[in-house]
């Protein structure tokens, strides 16, 4: 790796808040992200692909209130300007938003940075670079993006492990099921949305509970 930054630790469980998907669900922010909370997860992202400026002002504001003084570090999926202006711990990156470069000069060396990459090509850019995590995928099929890459499977994962020793997060169709192959095959995290949100009733503290417990 070319840039030296503080060593990172992910959690082995990375629980994304979606707010479009929430908003499809009739659930507000503020309660989901306390149910995570309450389960006992320390690394939260916060993501929202279709909500006004205001709206995500104001959500992140309520999650930054939430979460303060807590032991979980709370992650802005883009939105850097925002990020850089509230008690976020760090931002999440796509191919498409600015570069982990420039977001480390916009927020320092103490925020944690992490950036989606879906290909060798990309891996192997990101591990050169200044971000903290590498989150690959997806791993399976998944329904909580619209514009979707193509999937990498278990194979996948343990070819992209193999191109960087940063730490790496898995995304992309992972549920209580798959988790630990997931791990197994080379993934130090598994970032999950829509298992957080299944059809049967279980709250969202149950089934964080439930991965927790899994991933210990």
């Amino acid at each position: 790796m070319s840039d030296e930054h503080r060593p990172f630790a992910l959690p082995r469980f990375y629980p994304i808040i979606d707010a479009s998907l929430l908003a499809r669900r009739g659930i507000e922010v503020g309660s989901f992200a306390h149910d995570l909370k309450d389960a006992g997860a320390r690394l939260i992202q916060y993501r929202d692909k279709d909500g006004t400026m205001e709206q995500v002002v104001r959500n992140v504001a309520r999650l930054d209130v939430i979460l303060l003084g807590s032991e979980c570090s709370l992650i802005l999926n883009d939105y850097l300007g925002v990020a850089a202006h509230t008690e976020f711990d760090g931002v999440h990156l796509g191919q498409q938003d600015l570069s982990p470069k420039v977001a480390r000069e916009l927020l320092g060396a103490d925020r944690i940075i992490g950036v989606s990459t879906h290909n060798e090509e990309q891996v192997v850019a990101a591990d050169a670079g200044c971000a903290d995590y590498i989150a690959i995928g997806p791993v399976f099929a998944t329904s909580s993006k619209a514009d979707v890459d193509p999937v990498i499977g278990l194979e996948g994962v343990r070819r992209l492990r193999s191109l960087t020793r940063k730490p790496l997060v898995a995304i992309g169709g992972i549920t209580r099921a798959n988790c630990l192959a997931v791990i197994e095959a080379g993934a130090d995290s598994v970032a999950v949305i829509s298992e957080l949100l299944p059809l049967t009733g279980e709250s969202a503290r149950k089934v964080a509970e439930d991965f927790l417990r899994l991933l210990r």
